[in-house]
């Protein structure tokens, strides 16, 4: 989104619930403000934002917050080290790069004591301070480590503009204003950043170089030569990508069959079993990505598409403005930032074997859900027709990963949207609760460990989620009518309705469910498990085997 687009969003705002937030950071704010107004306003909400004065978010962080304010910090390596500042010019006398670290670290436990913050860290480049380049070098990485072991976003170089750090007093670079506002808010509303799904790339002068209608196989190049070279490279960072989980799709103005000849060639790094989907037409590239996203069900803020063409960015930046969208560059020297900037959109700490399967479980997804003219209808049958294996797990001992991982990163169909640490897990089945997860596979394939649930021990069940690839299959509706047959089935839910779990809000509209006092959803689990008998009779049932009481470390 572009200035002008945020600011004619946020003039026909009409208003809603406010956004209050204090904004930390060094430099001015200048036209960033506009922008935080208009990804408030994305999500009806008219945000109210305090800046500081230029020049005196040290001096905040020495005095004691606003009782109940909520506070976002966007820091930057002088925030923490002073001396690094580009403004102040190179420090006069020698510095130490020890001292320098136990000033940084005083900054962040001075932060880390203010229970409203929530921190954004630019890996912005900071002056030669030392003789020796390698000390230098250290003092990035460790400041950068530092912010990561705060729990702080951790954003690109490429978001900071020295030029305009300099001349203006505001560090960042104007086309990356529209997503530093949106993780700013995101911050503000205490959604944690998560990292984007779904990579939709161009085809032509991006995975190769060339028009493949108008140069031929024989005239495009990708290989590790020549002016291939870049584009190779691109294709290797994207199996760097699904390899850890993110998912490609490639849209293309061009006709089907020659847009299949390079990934058919079996001579591209990348082949077709790569991508979840390659859509080669002449319609718009918004509408095919909004056409992809309806059928994988996933949220356009998830999606990340590059292009060489700033027409076609423009067109699908105006068209989705809660996309991120990336030019592919037109020479080799800026390859390094745009990988950079991809990492830092996709970044994960932990990549399980799911994530590395995710491509062909999405894949599979696409293959085996309801067709377009089944909604609304009895999808009885064709539920059936999928042979649907459903293995319940009992993993209140030994290995809790994909469940804890499950928790913390499913949005739509989660009971509340809290994410819980490995350490709050183990003290809720130390006290004698419960988990279990779901693992599904039908005619289509293997789709593995789609849903968690915790229960604590006096039957509340406190994170109930499902993996959105598996809608319309009933699995929630069979998992549940199986818990209620148990010995000690659970008898309320510890709900909260947050923007994206509407799947959940519908499946707790069951008769079986009623509301009570404090976000507490109360359930007549016989009365479910009896009416939603015929959900359990859709799948082949495998139930838990108790593995011996020991603990994961």
């Amino acid at each position: 989104m572009n200035y002008l687009d945020a600011f004619r969003l946020v003039s026909a705002f009409s208003g809603g619930p406010p956004l209050s937030f204090l904004l930390g950071m060094s430099g001015t704010p200048d036209k960033l403000d506009v922008f935080l107004k208009a990804a408030a306003a994305t999500r009806g909400r008219l945000a109210k934002v305090r800046s500081l004065p230029f020049n005196t978010l040290g001096q905040t962080l020495l005095t004691d917050p606003s009782p109940g304010e909520t506070e976002v910090f966007v820091l930057f390596p002088w925030d923490l080290v002073p001396e690094a500042d580009w403004r102040s010019g190179l420090p006069l006398s020698a510095l130490n790069v020890e001292e320098l670290l136990d000033l940084a670290r005083s900054t962040a436990a001075r932060l880390a004591r203010r229970p409203g913050a929530r921190t954004l860290y630019v890996h912005a480049p900071i002056p030669p301070l030392f003789p020796d380049p390698r000390a230098t070098a250290r003092l990035e990485a460790e400041l950068s480590a530092l912010m990561a072991d705060a729990h702080a976003d951790l954003l690109p170089s490429s978001v900071f503009s020295f030029s305009s750090y300099l001349s203006l007093g505001s560090p960042f670079a104007t086309p990356a204003l529209w997503n530093v506002a949106e993780i700013v808010v995101r911050r503000a509303l205490g959604v944690q950043t998560e990292p984007k799904k779904v990579l939709v790339t161009d085809l032509d002068n991006v995975m190769w170089r060339g028009v493949i209608g108008e140069d031929g196989f024989d005239g495009i190049r990708f290989r590790p030569e020549g002016t291939g070279y870049r584009h190779f490279v691109y294709q290797t960072f994207l199996a760097k990508l699904k390899r850890e989980g993110a998912l490609l799709a490639a849209v293309s103005r061009n006709d089907e069959q020659l847009a299949a000849i390079p990934f058919n060639s079996g001579e591209m790094h990348l082949s077709a079993g790569d991508f979840i989907a390659i859509v080669a037409s002449y319609q718009p590239k918004s509408a095919q990505i909004r056409e992809l996203a309806r059928q994988l069900n996933l949220g356009l803020d998830a999606f990340v598409f590059v292009d060489d063409n700033p027409i076609e960015i423009e067109e699908v930046s105006a068209a989705i403005p809660e996309l991120t969208a990336v030019r592919f560059p037109d020479d080799d020297e800026a390859v390094p930032a745009l990988l950079d900037d991809l990492a830092a959109l996709f970044a994960r700490t932990l990549v399980s074997s799911e994530d590395a399967e995710r491509t062909e479980l999405y894949r599979r997804r696409l293959e085996g859900m309801a067709p377009a003219e089944a909604n609304g209808a009895d999808l009885t049958e064709f539920l059936r027709g999928l042979q649907m294996s459903l293995a319940i797990h009992d993993r209140s001992h030994g290995d809790r990963a994909r469940a804890v991982q499950l928790i913390n990163k499913t949005n739509q169909f989660n009971l509340n949207g809290r994410r819980v640490s490995d350490e709050e897990v183990e003290a809720i089945l130390d006290a004698g609760g419960r988990l279990y997860t779901c693992a599904l596979q039908d005619r289509t394939g293997v789709h593995g460990e789609i849903l968690s649930c915790l229960i604590d021990q006096r039957g509340l069940v406190r994170s109930l989620v499902m993996s959105c690839r598996v809608f319309q299959r009933r699995v929630e509706y069979a998992f549940f009518a199986w818990l209620g047959t148990q010995a000690d089935p659970p008898g309320a839910l510890d709900f909260a309705r947050t923007p994206r779990n509407e799947p959940i809000v519908q499946f707790l509209e069951d008769e079986a469910f009623s509301p009570a006092e404090g976000g507490i959803m109360t359930v007549d689990i016989e009365r479910f498990a009896r009416a939603h008998k015929a959900d359990v009779d859709l799948f082949m049932l495998s139930t838990p085997i108790r593995q011996p009481a020991e603990r994961a470390g």
